[in-house]
């Protein structure tokens, strides 16, 4: 059988650096890819070559002989993104009539793709709201294509979509949902943003019985997500946005304004752990100000809904047990790999009425068990909450728990030498795992030209963002691997410069 050159990923999965053939430790990758290769083949010796496909041991043995050396190799915060011409350049065409074969292809995606991009599971990538997903949990998603799983209904998927329940059951323990509470699994928070606005559309228009002149709309904090905006659109809202507080909080004080002069308020979104800046908003006041008009509420949780497992931060959650609809994003801050969002409800039979879909071939579905394409826009998907509900069943929550909490605590000793570091600013206090902070003095040029610096060097990943109109800096910090030491170091030394050179 053909045999593609050992690759980088392979040597340092081997323990090897820049070993080739003939070191001991291209020997050793050579020999455990042969040994690997033999006991594939004997697992697929029960299947037939393809009269289309012909036999396809081959591929199979080597890709997933790089998936298990992957999931234990060590990332690189450098790996960023290259111009499509220069990717065009080493790559070449790889969609030909005849194909390339399956060890010219994996090697172009082991050598030139996948170097291509980013690592976001890096301990020092601390920009945008990167992920740690746990080893267990890259290596079942392997077991979740391969098993290749249809997740839309019960009659396909039972046993997947049980497995699945058990973890938005838990997911809804922590929210404090009554029993009858039900959720499902999408891919992002975006997706489950718009599902469940659709669901409470939907909901009013049952409930008010007439679409109100001049059309629906939504309320929500200046600061909530771009996803919200996006949902809007789609949805035909018109979207009123509520100022926050001095601390940067939705309140209901604010709200009540907004409800009491825009009647076609149908629906409230509230932040659980904004993406630039951590803020949870007042959950209770939004809540009870809310439902007092006969709006939804819907809680965007999608990075900071994993505090919920903390019991340090448990406080700032306060009232969420009265929301109607939650998202959590596990590839964020629970450890899954992507894609995964959990869509939640609180009661799950205004969102059946929104999404159930209805046609001659479908008519027969069991409407008796959680069929997860009753809950949001979709019918095909697959049972992407696996992943998580391995981890989970292998790990423990205790185990959740310690992990989240251990990086509440890295960005509250990061942001205390952020304020007593004489060059740096600490702009708040962290409210969950974010920390936003300014180097005074620096232009925008300057901000640019460290964060770029850095992430070519393989330092660190921290880009600028903006605070109160102002050029900052954010790092969040979703990774319990992220030592803050080597974070609080870093800042100390990289940032003297009046240039940031």
């Amino acid at each position: 059988m053909p045999e593609p050159a050992p690759s980088a990923a392979h040597h340092r999965a081997a323990g090897g650096g820049s070993a080739g053939r003939g070191t001991t430790a291209g020997a050793a990758t050579s020999a455990e890819h042969s040994a690997f290769s033999d006991a594939s083949d004997a697992l697929q010796s029960h299947r037939e070559p393809s009269q289309i496909w012909g036999d396809e041991r081959e591929a199979v043995s080597i890709a997933l002989h790089w998936a298990a050396s992957h999931t234990a190799v060590a990332t690189d915060p450098k790996t960023t993104a290259r111009s499509a011409a220069d990717l065009q350049a080493d790559v070449g065409a790889t969609i030909t009539e005849d194909g390339i074969g399956a060890a010219r292809a994996m090697a172009l995606f082991d050598e030139v793709l996948l170097p291509a991009t980013r690592s976001i599971e890096d301990p020092m990538n601390l920009a945008h709201i990167p992920a740690a997903p746990t080893r267990a949990a890259v290596a079942f998603d392997t077991v979740v294509s391969a098993a290749n799983v249809f997740g839309g209904v019960w009659e396909y998927g039972a046993g997947a979509i049980f497995a699945e329940n058990q973890v938005l059951r838990w997911l809804s323990d922590l929210l404090g949902w009554p029993a009858d509470s039900a959720g499902v699994f999408v891919a992002g928070g975006t997706h489950g943003n718009l599902s469940s606005l659709a669901t409470a559309r939907d909901h009013a228009l049952r409930e008010r019985g007439r679409r109100p002149e001049g059309g629906w709309a939504l309320a929500c904090a200046s600061t909530a997500h771009s996803s919200i905006a996006s949902a809007a659109r789609l949805l035909d809202m018109d979207l009123v946005s509520v100022p926050v507080d001095d601390r940067g909080h939705l309140t209901g004080q604010a709200l009540t304004r907004a409800l009491e002069s825009d009647p076609r308020i149908c629906a409230v979104v509230a932040s659980a752990g904004t993406t630039n800046a951590g803020i949870v908003d007042d959950l209770a006041s939004v809540i009870e100000v809310a439902h007092r008009h006969g709006a939804w509420v819907h809680v965007d949780g999608a990075y900071g809904g994993a505090a919920l497992v903390a019991p340090s931060a448990r406080e700032r959650f306060a009232g969420i047990e009265q929301a109607d609809s939650f998202v959590v994003d596990p590839h964020k801050w629970l450890f899954a790999p992507y894609d995964c969002c959990a869509l939640l409800y609180r009661d799950p039979r205004p969102a059946a009425a929104a999404h159930s879909q209805h046609a001659a071939y479908l008519d027969s579905i069991d409407r008796g068990e959680s069929n997860p394409a009753d809950l949001a826009a979709h019918l095909s998907r697959r049972a992407r909450g696996l992943p998580l509900w391995y981890s989970l069943a292998t790990h423990g929550t205790a185990a959740y728990t310690a992990a989240v909490e251990a990086c509440l605590e890295t960005s509250r000793s990061v942001a205390r030498a952020i304020a007593e570091t004489e060059h740096l600013e600490l702009l708040l206090e962290p409210e969950l795992s974010v920390v936003v902070f300014r180097r005074p003095g620096w232009s925008p040029a300057a901000y640019r030209r460290w964060s770029q610096r850095l992430a070519r060097e393989g330092t660190v990943l921290c880009v600028p963002t903006a605070v109160d109109g102002e050029i900052a800096l954010r790092l969040a910090f979703v990774n319990p691997s992220t030592d803050p030491q080597a974070v609080i170091e870093v800042l100390r030394t990289t940032m003297l410069a009046a240039d940031g050179s």
